[in-house]
């Protein structure tokens, strides 16, 4: 059943959250309900230095492996206090904020990172990506990167390519790598290999697997042939 979502603070009021489907060995569906609602939208205070100062006090405050009550008496400032800290609700004063830094262990200005922090976005105008070599370019692989942010907010570093195969392409020796990646088709017909699966593919399907596992191109069955490959991986991998 789909879930009404009527809390504002969740997400839009009203917003239907469907469950997500999800196929078990024997072929059969096991419904499983998103953890996550998709048309959210945060609460504008968030833009406000206060939220922005108590949400890296509670992240250093964590990382350190104290509680509330522990801050409190490293600090010498009531546990009430704290809580409206860290929930943005008060504006701490410079010796505050002092007084945290010290017991944290960090910079008074590592309080404001995430106030200052600019979130990046990149536009790819079509037929624009750049044109990159990987290991099956020697096939005759063409990959457009359509766009690429390092160093993010979420911890997560995403590849988005566009992959044609024309008829000077050849079926190249599976790959592997970190991290999980996600196929989609555009034009022609492919059987896919992941592991010891096979997948036959054609405009409109979509594949998304464990990179770890050997996967790739296994037959070229209709060409020219593209489709979009997003790759992610933890910002630490390489």
């Amino acid at each position: 059943m789909a879930k009404k979502v009527s809390d504002p603070k969740a997400g839009l009021a009203g917003a239907t959250v469907k469950p997500l489907p999800k196929v078990s060995a024997d072929g059969k569906t096991i419904r499983a309900p998103l953890t996550q609602n998709p048309h959210a939208i945060r609460d504008t205070r968030e833009k406000v230095l206060e939220v922005a100062i108590g949400r890296e006090v509670r992240a250093f405050r964590k990382k350190l492996g104290i509680t509330v009550a522990d801050l409190a008496v490293a600090t010498d400032i009531s546990l009430g206090m704290l809580s409206k800290i860290e929930n943005g609700i008060t504006s701490p004063s410079l010796t505050t904020l002092q007084a945290l830094s010290r017991a944290l262990g960090v910079p008074v200005t590592a309080f404001f990172r995430r106030f200052e922090e600019e979130r990046s976005a990149v536009f790819v105008k079509a037929g624009q990506g750049l044109d990159v070599e990987r290991r099956g370019t020697r096939a005759g692989h063409q990959y457009n990167l359509l766009g690429h942010i390092g160093s993010n907010t979420s911890g997560v570093v995403v590849e988005p390519y566009l992959i044609t195969l024309t008829e000077d392409s050849d079926v190249f020796p599976t790959f592997q790598h970190e991290g999980m990646e996600f196929l989609y088709m555009l034009e022609g017909e492919v059987v896919y290999r992941h592991g010891s699966n096979l997948y036959p593919m054609k405009p409109g399907d979509s594949l998304f697997f464990d990179a770890d596992a050997p996967h790739g191109p296994e037959q070229l069955t209709r060409l020219p042939m593209r489709y979009l490959s997003i790759i992610c991986y933890p910002q630490s991998a390489g």
